[in-house]
């Protein structure tokens, strides 16, 4: 088979979108879909259910997402031994990260990966933080920047790079609220503060925490995918939220944000790179994970 056709495969069955695809691929939606249908010529079977308004994984689509993977994953590492045996390391790396990252921790990075290793390119994805380490794990992603659970996965690595304190954030100005946005004075008070809270992940386990030490339960006026969203709704005077320090160091409406002084504090996030030890052994990734300090 193809490893390009692979690579499609694999887009398509990422984006469920052959609009998305193809232009995540750079080819025309007719190459796409017609490289799809080679494969499930090959293949004997259907791989995708499709209509005009969606398109699906079949049974048997699912069970070739593992063997593509495979077989793309084998593929640079095989290319990447014999460049390197040759002197120089050239390929993909893939990296998923929110876009406070981007901005806070990979300009560094980068520059150092241009100088040292020109010839290897990052695809980067960003998104919900919270999302990292699954990609990680299942294979959709060789790298992700997140914070470190209590309990990391056996099979993850973890390279520090910079701790962020976990904090309850209010708008600045409250001039025109008709209940201000303060540190309450007790639990009762607590329970009747409107929270911007995220959907899951480590924030909202440590915030659902903090609140089970007061015996209070929250009163939550927005759940939200996504730290920076929830400094923009607190911008607006919606409610308390909590987010990542930086977060909010990277947000353009930091200036409309106030931190408030809540003790006892929350546990700071420890954000840092993830990777499947295994996949370590490959160059590519050894190279980009060393350049991490």
């Amino acid at each position: 088979m193809d490893i390009k056709h692979l690579k499609h495969f694999l887009a398509l069955a990422e984006q469920l979108h052959f609009g998305k695809a193809s232009a995540a691929c750079h080819i025309s939606l007719s190459a796409l879909s017609r490289n799809i249908r080679q494969l499930e010529q090959q293949l004997g079977a259907p791989l995708f259910n499709r209509d005009n308004r969606s398109v699906q994984l079949t049974p048997e689509g699912q069970t070739f997402v593992s063997y593509a993977r495979s077989a793309v994953s084998e593929w640079h590492t095989i290319r990447n031994q014999v460049q390197d045996a040759q002197g120089q390391l050239q390929g993909e790396v893939s990296l998923y990260c929110s876009v406070t990252a981007v901005y806070s921790l990979l300009f560094d990075l980068f520059q150092r990966l241009r100088e040292d290793h020109p010839n290897i390119e990052i695809k980067l994805h960003t998104g919900d933080s919270d999302q990292g380490i699954a990609h990680v794990i299942s294979g959709e992603e060789d790298l992700a920047i997140a914070a470190r659970p209590k309990n990391l996965p056996r099979e993850l690595a973890f390279k520090p790079m910079t701790i962020s304190p976990l904090v309850f954030i209010a708008a600045k100005d409250q001039s025109t609220l008709e209940q201000p946005f303060v540190v309450p004075a007790n639990p009762k008070d607590w329970s009747q503060m409107p929270m911007i809270l995220a959907e899951g992940g480590l924030s909202r386990q440590r915030t659902d925490a903090w609140f089970r030490s007061i015996d209070v339960a929250p009163k939550i006026y927005a759940q939200v995918a996504g730290n920076e969203a929830i400094v923009i709704m607190v911008s607006l005077g919606l409610g308390i939220g909590v987010v990542p320090k930086i977060v909010l160091d990277n947000s353009p409406t930091i200036n409309r944000i106030q931190i408030l002084d809540v003790k006892p504090e929350l546990e700071a996030y420890d954000v840092g790179l993830f990777a499947l030890k295994k996949n370590l052994k490959k160059p590519l990734l050894s190279a980009l994970w060393q350049l991490v300090s």
